[in-house]
């Protein structure tokens, strides 16, 4: 199954390592050296150019993690990943 994270973007649900609001986990200066890291590397996808509230960490292959950076909520887009679980 796939949950849609945005701007048309689909990620695959099993790649999916964590969902995380962006206000409060920036707080920790840990995730935001990963974010960092994480554009540095070229690993990060901007879903939209908007003011994001959300980030996604999903494994795909070779166990390179990719950061989505989306403007839905953390609390939607678990949501979502749930409502297609019961589907």
């Amino acid at each position: 199954m796939y949950v849609h994270a945005g701007n048309n973007r689909m990620i695959r649900t099993r790649d999916i390592i964590g969902i995380f609001d962006m206000d409060t986990a920036t707080m920790e200066s840990a995730t935001r050296d990963y974010l960092r890291a994480a554009e540095k590397d070229g690993r990060m996808v901007n879903i939209k150019e908007e003011i994001p509230k959300s980030f996604i960490v999903a494994c795909h292959e070779k166990n390179r993690d990719t950061v989505y950076v989306s403007q839905i909520s953390s609390a939607a887009l678990v949501g979502r990943v749930h409502a297609g679980i019961r589907e």
